[in-house]
Formats: C-alpha cells, sequence, structure tokens
C-alpha cells in the first residue's frame, strides 16, 4: 500500500494538490471506487490522501484484461510504449511476425505460412468474393434438383438442349453438383474461406489487440493535442484526473506526470470471435453435408424395420453408430381429422429394440414431434394405406392391398379390387373399393356403380352382386424419415458465439491520455465507436476534476513557516 500526500509527493513528477483555505469544500459523490478518499481539515490546510496497490511488471502481465478499478503508480518503467509523437493506431508489421502461440493448431498453420500468401489470403475483396461464389453455388444448388438417378438429370438437361446454351447434365454429374453441398467445389470454397478469415484473423485482428493492450503514454502535449479529443484544465492535477477517471469504470495508470486509462477492451476481442463463430458455422456445415446419414421409409402397421437398411451416407466423412443395428417397430398407426374430414395430424407408435431384442425406447410421433435416439432423429413425414381387411361371405379375414391411384391436384387416393366368379378369366370382374384415407371406404358394384360407404370397424355388412361384404379394418402405413446430423451442434454453437460476439462489438474502446504540464492538465482521448458520447463523457467527466486554486510553492512556503 502507498499513501500519497500532496505536500511529499512520492515522485518527483507527481504535482502538490492544493486547495482553497478554510473553509475547503469538496464534493466527490460522484465517485465510487474502491480507493477511499479522505478529506482531512487542520488549520488551513488540507491532504488528499489515495490508497493504491502497486502493482509489478509480472502482475500486469497477468491481468492485464482485469479492469479493476486500480490507479497504478511507478517509477520504473513497466512494459509500455512511449511516445512522443501522434498516436496513429498503426500496427507493427504483420505477417510473418513473431507473437505468442504454439507452433500447432490453425495459428502455427498461419505462421508457416510466406508473408505473400498471407497478405493476399487476408485480402477483403478477396473474401468478399469468395463469400458471393459460395451463395452463387447455393443458389445453383436449389435450382438443381439433388440426389436424384443419372437419368433424371439426362432427361431434364440433355445435351440437345442446353440450359443458357452451355449447361447440360454433364457439368452437373462432372462437378458433382448434383450433390451441391458435399461437391469438391462447394467444400473448397468453405475451405478457402475459412483460411482467409484465419490469415485476416493472424495478420489484422490479433495484432490490433496486442497494440490495444499496451500502455501507451504519451510524453509530449502536442500528441495528446493531435487526438480525436483534446482539451486543456488550467489549474488541475493529474492524479485527481485520475481518480474521476476511475469512477467512471476506466483502468488507469500514472507514470511520473503522464496519465493512460483505457476502457471497453472486450470490444476489440469482438472481431475475433466473430471470425471463430463464422468458423464454427462452416465447420459444422460441412460436418453436415458430408458426415450424415439420410433415408426415408414407409412401413405398414404392424411391421419392422432395421435403421442402418434404411440409412444412406452423405459423403466421405459419415461413419455409422452402433445405433444403426437398432429395430424399429411401428405398433400402431393412426390419424385425426378436421370436422371437414381433412387429416389434421397423424401419429406412429414406434418401439425401438437392440440387438438382444430388448425394448430401449418407446414413443409416439407425429408431425413436428419426432423421436431421437443415439443420435438418429426419426421424423413423421408422410402417410399411406397399406391394406384393407375384410370378410367375404363371413370368410377371412383377407387383406386386399391398396394401391395409390393418379389424381389431378395433391389430394391422395387409393384403390383396390375384389374380384368375383373366375380369377383365371381374361375378362374378371370384380367389386372396386376406393378411399382418400382411412376413415371410410367407397364400394362399386362390376359395372362401375356406386353401391354404398362403410367405415372400418363399423361392422356393418353390404351386399354386392351376391355377395356379402363386411369392412373389418383400414391398416395405414407411416412414412417416416431417418437422419443423423454431426453438424447441428456445432452450427448452432457458431451462432449463439456468433449473436454473443456481435453483442460484444458494440462495446467501444475508449483511450484517454494526459499530461501534467506545471498546474495544468492536457487531456486527450479516442473511441473507435461511438464518439459523440464519448466526447459527452469525457467533458462531464472533466466537469468534476477539483480545480487548483493556489500554486504549489505558495503553499510549501506555508509549510515551511509552520515548521519554523
Amino acid at each position: 500500500m502507498e499513501t500519497l500526500n500532496p505536500t511529499k509527493p512520492s515522485t518527483p513528477f507527481l504535482l502538490k494538490t492544493h486547495f482553497l483555505k478554510s473553509p475547503p469544500v469538496i464534493n466527490s459523490t460522484f465517485i465510487k471506487l474502491k480507493p477511499q478518499i479522505h478529506s482531512l481539515c487542520h488549520r488551513k490546510t488540507l491532504s488528499l490522501t489515495i490508497t493504491c496497490k502497486l502493482k509489478t511488471s509480472k502482475e500486469i502481465k497477468k491481468k492485464d484484461n482485469n479492469v479493476s478499478g486500480k490507479i497504478l503508480l511507478s517509477n520504473s518503467a513497466p512494459p509500455v510504449s512511449e511516445e512522443s509523437g501522434d498516436l496513429d493506431g498503426k500496427v507493427p508489421e504483420k505477417a510473418g511476425s513473431g507473437g505468442s502461440g504454439g507452433g500447432g493448431g490453425p495459428l502455427g498453420f498461419m505462421k508457416r505460412l510466406p508473408r505473400r500468401v498471407l497478405a493476399v489470403l487476408s485480402n477483403l475483396p478477396l473474401a468478399i468474393g469468395e463469400m458471393f461464389v459460395i451463395a452463387a453455388l447455393m443458389a445453383l444448388g436449389t435450382f438443381i434438383d439433388q440426389g436424384e438417378t443419372p437419368e433424371f438429370y439426362f432427361q431434364k438437361f440433355p445435351e440437345e438442349n442446353p440450359v443458357l446454351g452451355f449447361f447440360t447434365w454433364r457439368w452437373i454429374l462432372t462437378l458433382g453438383f448434383d450433390h451441391m453441398f458435399s461437391s469438391p467445389v462447394f467444400l473448397g470454397m468453405l475451405a478457402l474461406l475459412g483460411t482467409s478469415l484465419m490469415a485476416c484473423t493472424y495478420t489484422t485482428q490479433i495484432p490490433l489487440v496486442k497494440v490495444a493492450r499496451r500502455w501507451n503514454f504519451l510524453l509530449s502535449s502536442e500528441a495528446i493535442r493531435k487526438q480525436e479529443y483534446s482539451d486543456t484544465l488550467p489549474s488541475a492535477s493529474i492524479q485527481d484526473l485520475g481518480v474521476i477517471l476511475m469512477g467512471a469504470g476506466y483502468e488507469v495508470f500514472l507514470k511520473g506526470p503522464s496519465l493512460y486509462a483505457f476502457k471497453g477492451l472486450a470490444g476489440r476481442f469482438a472481431p475475433i470471435g466473430v471470425h471463430l463463430a463464422m468458423l464454427l458455422i462452416m465447420a459444422g456445415g460441412t460436418l453436415t453435408a458430408a458426415g450424415s446419414f439420410r433415408g426415408s421409409v414407409t412401413v405398414p402397421q404392424g411391421l419392422n424395420f432395421v435403421v442402418g437398411d434404411v440409412l444412406g451416407p452423405s459423403g466421405f466423412l459419415s461413419t455409422p453408430t452402433e445405433a444403426f443395428n437398432t429395430e424399429v417397430h411401428v405398433n400402431k398407426f393412426y390419424m385425426e381429422y378436421y370436422d371437414s374430414g381433412e387429416v389434421s395430424q397423424f401419429y406412429s407408435d414406434l418401439s425401438l429394440f437392440d440387438l438382444d431384442g430388448k425394448e430401449v425406447l418407446r414413443k409416439t410421433i407425429s408431425v413436428n414431434n419426432p423421436l431421437r435416439y443415439g443420435g438418429i432423429t426419426i421424423y413423421q413425414t408422410d402417410w399411406s394405406f397399406s391394406a384393407l381387411q375384410i370378410l367375404k361371405n363371413d370368410e377371412g379375414p383377407f387383406n386386399l392391398a391398396m394401391a395409390p391411384l393418379k389424381v389431378n391436384g395433391d389430394k391422395k387416393l387409393f384403390g383396390t379390387f375384389l374380384p368375383v366368379g373366375d380369377v383365371n378369366s381374361p375378362n374378371v370382374k370384380g367389386i372396386s373399393m376406393l378411399a382418400r384415407d382411412l376413415q371410410s371406404i367407397v364400394l362399386y358394384d362390376q359395372e362401375g356403380k356406386f353401391v354404398g360407404v362403410r367405415r372400418p370397424n363399423s361392422k356393418l355388412p353390404i351386399e354386392i352382386d351376391g355377395t356379402r361384404i363386411i369392412i373389418e379394418d383400414a391398416i395405414g402405413s407411416t412414412g417416416l424419415e431417418l437422419k443423423t446430423d454431426p453438424g447441428v451442434p456445432v452450427v448452432y454453437a457458431g451462432f449463439g458465439f456468433l449473436m454473443l460476439t456481435t453483442c460484444i462489438s458494440y462495446l467501444s474502446h475508449s483511450q484517454v491520455w494526459a499530461l501534467q504540464d506545471g498546474t495544468a492538465v492536457i487531456v486527450g482521448g479516442k473511441s473507435n465507436r461511438a464518439k459523440a458520447i464519448f466526447e459527452d463523457e469525457v467533458n462531464r467527466l472533466l466537469d468534476n476534476v477539483p480545480e487548483i486554486v493556489e500554486s504549489a510553492s505558495s503553499l510549501s512556503k506555508q509549510f515551511d513557516i509552520k515548521s519554523d
């Protein structure tokens, strides 16, 4: 601990601080900080006591990120940058210069690259061009149908009638545009953009942060007056200014007659965080495109399927897991309807079994309510009509397979046929049954005339051409989509980190310099954003700095007379 007495300065550079003769009045209610200000009034003198903690050079290196509200007083030179000229914010030589960081990892890779290569990769127009190319490839991926068979592209993009006069199926299959987001061109552009972001971070953002963390004492009044903001206090103490700045949240450093203060250093780290977030998003997208599995299946109620038989790899990073051996059993499939008769929702009751036949999970899924197990997600996406179970002349039950029929629009229609008479006849006739969903069946006779409508499980018989029919049950099929996507958590983490660092980037990094020149204090400062607010803040703080109304020499003579 060090106590500073204005009448006996601890360093030859610190100016003596004096106030009016009695009654002295000090208004310091605006200061909120750890050091305590004590006003001691004895006769006609006043002492200002500041409690400070002296930091060593090692402590500064360890805690230069910790804004702890302390004024540092030092007679010895700490690791600072002393400048007598302009502080224009320029950083030293960027690419290839020495710095912290190990030889491994992305930074180690950047350090091994030549300066000329780093300069090209960190070029802003190049990065913007890369993003435009990636956006164009993504748009092209939405125009070209993905994952189709080669025959599909032969027909849609024939060589006889090329799109735009040159674009045919050869372009699509050669460049891998039928799987755009896992194609070498798309992944190569992502890798190039990621390399540009790392190069920009290494050559520009990291050096800027290192410069911002240094103590930049300005030792000339001309350098301070050249800052974006500057002012002069004709009669003030630089120590009083330091206390005021510290109360406003600044980290304050004093060295002789010079003062340096800053706050909002976290804003300087935000661009690095934004770059890291973008790299996470691109890495997650690459992992999704080249390391996932996808597949779809339509399963009738009561049947099983194995997950690994449905899922297919999407790229060279796709690796199956133990969960691929899981067997899925469709216990029940059913639907709900609106009052108008339209389907409102459909459900699948699924059970999952391991290799030993033990049920490990059971859940009823629906649209927007999937099942997740072992990194595999099962979605309810579609439905179909599998079979119609009937009794014929009280015999059966018989399962009649329902086939989808083509109709205009997106409405579904299914039909089946019950032969009557000689089934081996070339002109076999029978009863036709049509259904749009699982709740009602429309029946027609051998001549194609409407006979009636029956609901499954109603047990109501209907007589058609001498055949008695009862609709026992309508067996539906569930349409399921399965996928594994290891890139989802990485993408979510990247977007979360991007939002956080974007908010941090709005923090202003403000710097203030001051120099004691006799009884005057010359103050200058700058901020990387919100410059008008910064100027108003500094003006308000300077208005609170106490004014010195007696010279140091006159008050020293008073103390000398009293001592005699």
